[in-house]
């Protein structure tokens, strides 16, 4: 008796041990905790710290708090070259070579963006979990170019959330459940899961996320940061795991605005593999952070949506006090109805559907040798023969798109002209020209609903699809918290506007400073 408690003695002070152990390292890295890309620069500048101290101590939160302690989920693969490219960067440095705001700057890419590294591009799907593409999409070799370093991939909503008939947000077949840093038990929302949990916890400098309809607005919702979905065609989507053609496309999430408009500039541009970046009214800026002005509210005529409204009355209630903060910023607001036409709605699956048989298959296709499957028939069938694909959720969505027809037929073009019109010309634009505004706002969603791998997701609010639908800008800031759980506000505006929508929002978020760290509630 007295031999077995001394083993458990033995093992409780091992235990303690770790956990101390963990506790230190957690605190050696606290100085990146809400660290901004400008403080990163100047610490390098200064010779505070390191490129390679960086990335390690990034590296180290990772394991202490993604792959351990409250196991966040959100990392899918880590870049087993991270170190190597760190230390060459800081001989760079060392030598007076600064390639830019993102030089040095650690980043973690959505798992449906190629590499060519030695990590493979999964969409979250296990057909995928060995295919390694060796080329860079766009986005990862403009990062590359201006200095950035992709030290992993994220966690997603499998296929971007569109293959089950219902799902829960940040499940995929490769990485599990994404879990939210605020509260454990809680759900990170998607696609873009692990994208945004990575930034709220700190485990990166920024990230980036992809949206097709709510895909990058919403989890910055729930994790409580700033996430920017550009119009479609400012940044190519060459490289990426697609959805739609008409609807795609990738953007930062950050902690804060001033990173968006750090990183944005480095990403955006014409790429002739993506004609939607070709359009001749495209405005392209190569640096962004001319637009963080403090009185970018000032004289801004503002349509609050007021239909969008009324999920959540403690929504409500942040909303209002957003609205008068906005006008004490100088900011008119006025009450709109922007109801979207029912036909719009199923116009826009009806094309999401034909888009993803036809993307998805012009993607295996371009894998060439390399593509593990050849076809979403192919995937279809591959899911049906494995052990956990199918284990929580089915594939209705592949099914539905699988049964459509080309980008020929007669019914993908009428809902994609209903789609288009009654968005743009009968919705955002008719509204916004008769009453002269400059943005639009809407609360962004819910607070964080608890993750249910039985029923799927539980949201009860959730205001992605105006501008989803219409391919318009729209941007997400934390705007407070119900029970410790964050809330956004977002801001939309025509094609091409990020700029107004980058001075708005960083007016608003510096005038009212919502943002909250997650203190992992939940963790045993």
């Amino acid at each position: 008796m007295k031999r077995r408690i001394g083993y458990i003695a033995i093992i409780a002070a091992l235990l303690i041990s770790c956990q101390r152990k963990e506790t230190s390292e957690l605190d050696r890295t606290a100085y990146l905790e809400e660290i901004t890309i400008k403080q990163l620069q100047d610490g390098y500048r200064e010779k505070r710290f390191t490129v390679e101290q960086v990335v390690s101590d990034y590296l180290k939160r990772i394991e202490l708090l993604d792959k351990n302690g409250p196991c966040l989920n959100s990392i899918i693969t880590l870049n087993p070259d991270a170190i190597k490219i760190a230390k060459e960067l800081d001989k760079e440095i060392a030598n007076g070579k600064i390639r830019g705001p993102l030089h040095g700057i650690p980043v973690i890419l959505k798992d449906n963006i190629d590499t060519r590294d030695s990590m493979p591009t999964t969409a979250g799907a296990t057909v995928l979990r060995n295919s390694y593409v060796g080329r860079d999409s766009w986005i990862a070799a403009k990062l590359r170019e201006a200095g950035a370093i992709i030290i992993g991939k994220s966690n997603l909503s499998e296929w971007a959330n569109f293959r089950a008939s219902r799902s829960s947000s940040g499940w995929s077949g490769v990485g599990g459940q994404t879990r939210n840093p605020y509260e454990l038990d809680r759900n990170p929302c998607g696609s873009s899961s692990g994208s945004g949990v990575a930034v709220s916890a700190n485990l990166c400098a920024f990230a980036i996320g992809t949206e097709t309809d709510g895909s990058i607005v919403c989890p910055s919702n729930n994790n409580g940061v700033v996430g920017l979905k550009p119009t479609v065609g400012l940044i190519s989507r060459s490289g990426i795991v697609p959805i739609s053609f008409t609807q795609d496309t990738p953007g930062p999430m950050c902690r804060c605005v001033s990173d968006v408009a750090y990183c944005l500039g480095s990403m955006v541009g014409p790429d002739p593999n993506d004609s939607k970046t070709l359009d001749p009214n495209a405005k392209f800026y190569s640096d962004y952070t001319q637009f963080l002005r403090l009185d970018g509210l000032m004289g801004k005529r503002i349509g609050f949506i007021t239909n969008a409204s009324g999920f959540h009355h403690k929504v409500d209630t942040l909303m209002k006090k957003a609205i008068a903060d906005l006008r004490r910023m100088g900011a008119e607001v006025f009450e709109i109805n922007l109801p979207i036409d029912p036909k719009v709605n199923s116009a826009e699956f009806e094309v999401l559907l034909y888009e993803f048989k036809d993307g998805l298959n012009r993607y295996f296709s371009g894998l060439g040798e390399k593509a593990p499957i050849k076809s979403m028939e192919e995937l279809i069938k591959f899911n049906q023969t494995d052990s956990i694909e199918l284990r929580y959720f089915d594939q209705h969505l592949l099914e539905l798109a699988q049964s459509k027809g080309d980008l020929n037929s007669p019914e993908y073009k009428k809902a994609l002209e209903t789609m288009l019109q009654g968005i743009r010309q009968n919705g955002i634009d008719k509204v916004m020209d008769e009453k002269k505004l400059d943005l639009l706002i809407i609360p962004t969603g819910s607070p964080a609903w608890k993750t249910d791998l039985i029923l799927g997701d539980n949201y009860i609010g959730g205001n992605s699809s105006y501008a989803a639908i219409a391919g318009y800008p729209s941007i997400t800031v934390p705007m407070g918290n119900i029970d410790s759980l964050p809330v956004g506000i977002s801001f939309i505006g025509r094609a091409w506007s990020e700029p107004a929508l980058i001075e708005a929002a960083y007016s608003y978020e510096q005038g009212t400073k919502h943002r909250i760290k997650p203190m992992f509630k939940g963790m045993k």
